[in-house]
């Protein structure tokens, strides 16, 4: 994200942190773009596996899936430099195991060379990319990014960056797209376990190589509703083209905030569009605090102060004061495992019974600027350093850490307390930090913590945040740090992958046959013989062109449908239903063979409850032969009749109904017209099920009626 060419900020930066609401965007400085990275609804990018996704935790696993063992270091790129992200991965001691789903071969693995482009999914991004303007690269070139948090085998992910230069408008004007490209998924993260040499990364590769589009805005984004407006337009821009996945997950939104005085961050796990202002007014105060917490600290220790604007930053200056803050804060841990050896709080001894030590750490002149949880008018935690350490400690594993600031709390005590600022020699102007783990783990952590520290100096660091997210939703908006944002070593070309070049015909195709906008799918629907609540949900679904198919008797092999059952059989969960029953995947369940059973319904072939079950047998059939319609019309008709599924004539359903009217006659009487449901029930009971449920009512409301003048 890069700088506006607006003026520098000379004046101090105004604004209450512990009311994130009311900070001014435009008088702090505020830029903001969008990161938009959303699942493609066709095949594995490189692969050609199917990108079906299998919704099973790690204890689910079925046996047979296969386990590979792998352990990630960072390298040198074909520039010759590692990338600082890589770095920072490759000091965790981490192992990793990938479980093998049944579309993850030996590509996935990174045991066979990656194929070229899958078309569709390059299509896809073509249509999103002249939807929104953008212009096409002439030639699309795929790129490593070194990515070695487990994530991908291989230890990249491929990008191929497909379009520049775009726009959409909004109610603010113009949002820029800088780049639209086309990448790979990561593998899914299923469980992490600890031991005392290091943590085990589980993934499963189900969605390693499910294709993604990129969309990354320009910084151009003015306040944080309008960063919710225009992640609002953008999933609903590629929403429209039909060919995106939808449900949780399939999209995420990243966001780049920053206000003159902090710097860029990547916010990551923004799934609510709802919680994007909250989570960017808590950003722009933790940067406002941090800036003032390091002027703070460069007071008390005679250090130059940091200009008001990062623009305005010496390098000279920000060098000497780096110099500065290493000697004042050396790398020195002690170990104090032996003043907590008969501790009274459970969180340590818990840890130590295990094989822990207590690690601690001298912070000079941070005593009260740690600082402990304090929460605004909304329920929202207040950023404070101590959080920005925890997030630190927390990248090496480890489950958190305990400060001066903070303590006496969880079980240690006030004489404990003593004991370490007495062991370490600190004044009252000194904070300390205890690390309760392995001691290669509490090490790690400390130096993390240590490094952070010493960023306290200077603006916050530019790094990749995520939400803390608490039972599926954001806690509070609040954020913790993940790792350092990556740096330009972090790219280089695919060898593997053939240059694309894009075909003028083939743009020209792509701009000729844009997908509808939500108005004219909406004028569309409205033609047809369906409620507007049918209407509604169709829409709201995306199930129009598969609706559209079966009225008009294009794509699905059936002839034309009758809009009313058409659309109502789409809404129900009979296509789920099937799934269950066969256990069969949904996505094997085709709209034709629904199209097919809706026909033999209103043909009078099958009735309304023998859709699931026939529909079901006949995905079962493997080995009959369905070669033509009539073929399988003859075997669902077949069927139907052997499993009790073919409807009553009226007379049949009549005399069942005058039955049962006459044996619950008091009943009826009684209940009046709220006697339908019940009798209902009795007379489809009574049938086997081979009754039309229409028809049932319809007589039964007759005969009720009349019984009641």
């Amino acid at each position: 994200m890069k700088d506006n060419p607006v003026s520098v900020i000379n004046m101090e930066p105004m604004g209450d942190v512990s009311s994130p609401n009311n900070l001014s965007p435009e008088g702090l400085g505020f830029m903001c773009g969008l990161e938009i990275h959303q699942q493609l609804a066709t095949g594995k990018l490189h692969s050609r596996m199917p990108s079906e996704l299998y919704d099973y935790g790690l204890d689910e696993i079925p046996k047979n899936w296969n386990r590979s063992h792998r352990k990630l270091r960072a390298a040198q790129g074909e520039g010759g430099r590692i990338d600082v992200t890589a770095r920072f991965e490759s000091r965790r001691n981490r192992s990793f195991v990938y479980v093998q789903s049944p579309n993850a071969g030996l590509i996935e693995l990174d045991e066979a060379p990656p194929l070229g482009h899958d078309n569709n999914a390059v299509d896809v991004v073509l249509t999103i990319a002249a939807m929104m303007n953008a212009k096409p690269v002439s030639s699309m070139q795929a790129m490593r990014k070194t990515v070695v948090d487990g994530s991908n085998t291989s230890g990249f992910q491929r990008t191929t960056l497909v379009a520049t230069n775009g726009f959409i408008d909004t109610d603010l004007g113009n949002v820029g797209i800088d780049v639209i490209c086309l990448e790979e998924d990561s593998a899914r993260k299923l469980e992490t376990e600890s031991t005392t040499d290091g943590e085990v990364v589980f993934y499963t590769l189900d969605r390693l190589g499910v294709p993604l589009v990129e969309i990354a805005t320009a910084p151009d984004i003015q306040t944080p509703e309008h960063a919710k407006q225009v992640a609002s337009m953008l999933g609903t821009l590629l929403r429209q083209t039909r060919r995106v996945r939808r449900g949780l997950g399939s999209i995420r939104q990243d966001l780049n905030v920053s206000i003159a005085c902090g710097v860029r961050v990547e916010i990551k796990g923004c799934q609510d569009l709802d919680w994007i202002p909250r989570i960017i007014e808590i950003e722009m105060a933790r940067q406002l605090h941090m800036y003032r917490l390091a002027n703070q600290l460069r007071k008390e220790a005679e250090l130059p102060p940091l200009p008001p604007d990062r623009r305005l930053d010496s390098i000279p200056v920000e060098n000497r004061v780096a110099i500065s803050t290493v000697s004042r804060l050396p790398l020195e841990t002690n170990d104090l495992t032996n003043l907590f050896a008969h501790s009274t709080s459970e969180m340590v001894q818990k840890s130590l019974s295990s094989g822990s030590l207590v690690l601690a750490l001298k912070l000079k002149g941070f005593a009260g600027k740690i600082g402990s949880k304090e929460l605004d008018d909304t329920g929202a935690q207040l950023p404070r350093l101590g959080r920005e350490l925890a997030s630190a400690a927390k990248q090496a594993g480890v489950a958190g850490i305990f400060h001066s600031d903070e303590l006496p709390a969880y079980g240690i005590t006030e004489s404990e307390v003593n004991l370490v600022r007495k062991e370490l020699k600190i004044s009252e102007s000194d904070a300390f930090v205890l690390c309760v783990a392995p001691k290669w783990q509490a090490e790690l952590a400390l130096e993390s913590v240590l490094l952070r520290a010493r960023k306290a100096f200077h603006r916050i660091p530019g790094e990749v945040r995520n939400v803390v997210i608490r039972k599926g939703s954001p806690e509070d908006g609040t954020t913790s740090a993940m790792r350092p944002l990556p740096g330009g070593a972090r790219m280089y070309p695919e060898t593997d992958i053939q240059v694309l070049n894009l075909d003028s015909k083939r743009w020209d195709k792509i701009q000729l046959n844009l997908p509808m906008d939500n108005q004219q799918r909406l004028l569309r629907l409205q033609k047809y013989d369906i409620s507007s609540n049918q209407v509604e949900a169709i829409l709201g679904n995306e199930l129009d062109d598969i609706f559209v198919s079966g009225v008009t008797d294009k794509e699905l092999s059936s002839p034309i449908l009758p809009a009313k059952p058409w659309a109502s059989i789409l809404l129900d969960n009979s296509r789920s239903d099937i799934s269950k029953k066969s256990d069969i995947s949904i996505s094997n369940v085709s709209w034709e063979l629904l199209a097919l059973l809706v026909y033999s319904k209103e043909q009078g072939i099958l009735t309304r409850e023998g859709i699931v079950p026939i529909g079901s047998k006949y995905l079962l059939s493997i080995e009959e032969d369905f070669s033509t319609f009539d073929k399988k019309i003859t075997w669902i008709s077949k069927t139907a009749a052997i499993e009790g599924f073919t409807p009553a004539d009226s007379s049949s359903v009549e005399e069942a109904i005058d039955m049962i009217i006459a044996d619950k006659l008091d009943f009826i009487k009684d209940k009046g017209m709220s006697a339908v449901g019940p009798l209902m029930g009795m007379v489809m009971a009574k049938l086997g099920g081979s009754a039309d449920g229409k028809l049932v009512n319809s007589l039964l409301v007759e005969k009720i009626k009349k019984i009641g003048q």
